[in-house]
């Protein structure tokens, strides 16, 4: 079916298939389609996969993400199953209350009664009553190094999860299918360890002091140096916390009187940053570009609420991947929004600095964009490179600015030594520096796993969500009793996941939340799917009816679009 194409910022045109849509908690569909003004809707029964895709020549590439929409009878059983959770809650509390059962939280001291209450109540009522049933999922120490396999200490509760006990025991050659390791730089062994090692006895572990001190060390001006060459922008500053680079930097950028335009699905640290700032604040549909047009052209027509002066600048905040979905940003159109509307762009590329792109250099690298048209490049050392800290890169101007105005710079102690040396040594991997093929090597072989991983999914039946390329692989659960089902399940198969729920994620699309990593072997990831698929059947987890006989042919929306620019 041929489907009208409105046109973009550029006169091209966005080419959309009739499945072009993104399901949301509430049963209704997040709209992927851009830059359109009207549009007609028809309603045809059946069909409940929606699929997005781009083919607009913006993209170098085919842009394909999957969000499959949640069952009617999925979402109706798990909002049952969080409202007799609930009641039973209330139910233990009136029994807390009467001294029938013992509280382990933190309550109010009896002295303090009278007193504001310290702890809010509903999120100690969530923890007590829904969080705690679970919380064995979480939290587990683990004693190796966090690769393609790891070990776990075992321990146990004596108390219905309140507390933990090991046993001396550790599950050995356990898995990893859940730290952020996508290149598998994360290791005891091998170039980054001994340099690291190296560095150490040089310098120390510690430097005991800020940048702006005496704790700017010739290693962090090599690094910062490397940076910039890495991402092709004019300078780049790196910190010791990758989540206080955003949220101490994003202040130092806007203020009264700036208006930041976030994505709804941002994290955490991007949110707080703005909220520090003390910027206006409006939220747009997750990578829904006509949401975030209207948002802009809003700010650009009626300004400043009150007195509607004109906004003092406005910043977009986007990430590279969505750790929690497995999306990649819009990144070509954005930039498009971003010259039409004189806005400023500042891209997190936490989760795709090394796990996307030809060359490893992020999304930027992925579309094949200049970098110097995203004006604040912003990215972590704690995934791909196996490290720990953050970085800012974009032009000198922009760095300058940050050295004297940074929290992070002027009162942050300095990044580690050790840990500086082996971001400079995987970066150098993977840029080739190094005199090997080894960082090429082992892009190649993250995007491999990652297709081969999604697929094998995708043929079993479950519902998963993302992007085609992105290692974050999303596999929904739904249910609450599931989440921590299917964690204690997999464990039992020697497969160590991460497992995430509300409030974290909407009410009824939990998840289980797979990283995939180049230091996955295939016989490790079919090892993986082949308990997944067991694990899938046991708990009933295969909802998928993308791949069932007769789901042909048949489709729940499609559009007939116009739209002039």
């Amino acid at each position: 079916m041929t489907l009208n194409s409105p046109k973009l910022l550029n006169g091209d045109t966005f080419h959309r298939t009739k499945q072009d849509k993104k399901a949301v908690g509430n049963g209704f569909v997040k709209n992927h389609c851009l830059f359109q003004q009207q549009q007609k809707r028809y309603r045809l029964p059946a069909e409940k996969s929606h699929h997005a895709s781009c083919t607009s020549p913006l993209y170098n590439k085919q842009f394909v993400e999957s969000f499959e929409e949640t069952p009617l009878l999925v979402a109706v059983l798990t909002y049952m199953g969080y409202g007799i959770l609930t009641i039973f809650g209330y139910l233990r509390d009136f029994l807390r209350d009467w001294k029938f059962e013992k509280c382990h939280l933190a309550r109010e001291r009896e002295q303090q009664k009278d007193f504001v209450p310290l702890y809010q109540d509903f999120e100690n009522f969530y923890t007590r009553n829904l969080y705690m049933r679970i919380r064995d999922n979480w939290n587990r120490p683990i004693c190796s190094v966090p690769g393609a396999k790891m070990d776990l200490m075992e321990q146990v509760t004596p108390d219905y999860n309140w507390t933990f006990e090991h046993t001396g025991k550790v599950l050995k050659d356990v898995i990893n299918m859940g730290s952020y390791n996508y290149l598998g730089f994360a290791e005891n062994s091998g170039t980054c360890a001994d340099a690291a090692s190296e560095c150490t006895v040089k310098y120390g572990v510690g430097v005991s002091s800020t940048r702006q001190e005496i704790g700017n060390l010739d290693k962090h001006d090599e690094l910062e140096k490397l940076v910039a060459r890495f991402l092709g922008v004019e300078s780049s500053m790196v910190f010791g916390m990758g989540f206080a680079t955003n949220s101490m930097n994003i202040p130092a950028l806007t203020g009264k009187g700036c208006l930041v335009l976030s994505d709804e699905l941002n994290h955490t640290s991007l949110v707080l940053g703005a909220r520090l700032s003390g910027s206006t604040i409006r939220v747009f549909k997750h990578n829904n570009m006509q949401s975030l047009e209207k948002l802009l052209r809003d700010a650009i027509v009626h300004g400043q609420p009150r007195t509607h002066r004109p906004w003092k600048k406005i910043l977009i905040l986007v990430e590279g991947i969505y750790s929690m979905e497995g999306s990649i940003v819009r990144l070509p159109e954005v930039i498009a929004l971003k010259k039409k509307y004189k806005a400023y762009l500042y891209l997190d590329e936490a989760h795709s600095i090394g796990a996307l792109g030809p060359r490893g250099r992020g999304v930027v690298d992925y579309f094949g964009l200049d970098p110097s048209d995203v004006d604040i490049m912003m990215g972590t050392f704690t995934k791909s490179f196996g490290a720990a800290g953050g970085y800012i890169g974009g032009k000198k101007e922009l760095i300058d600015y940050l050295r004297l105005h940074s929290h992070s710079a002027v009162y942050a102690t300095s990044m580690s030594p050790p840990v500086t040396q082996q971001i400079i040594t995987s970066m150098k991997c993977i840029m080739g520096e190094d005199g090997t093929t080894l960082g090429q090597e082992r892009l190649c072989q993250l995007s491999e796993n990652t297709t081969y991983f999604r697929r094998r999914l995708n043929e079993m039946g479950f519902i998963i969500y993302g992007n085609n390329d992105s290692p974050v692989v999303p596999l929904m659960l739904y249910m609450p009793a599931k989440i921590g089902a299917f964690g204690r399940e997999m464990l039992k198969r020697n497969i160590g996941t991460v497992v995430v729920g509300f409030p974290a994620t909407p009410i009824i699309e939990s998840r289980a939340r797979f990283c995939v990593s180049a230091a996955h072997t295939r016989e490790m990831l079919d090892t993986a799917l082949s308990a997944i698929s067991e694990v899938g059947d046991l708990l009933q987890l295969k909802y998928s009816r993308k791949n069932r006989p007769g789901s042909e042919g048949t489709d729940c929306f499609s559009y007939l679009e116009s739209h002039q620019d």
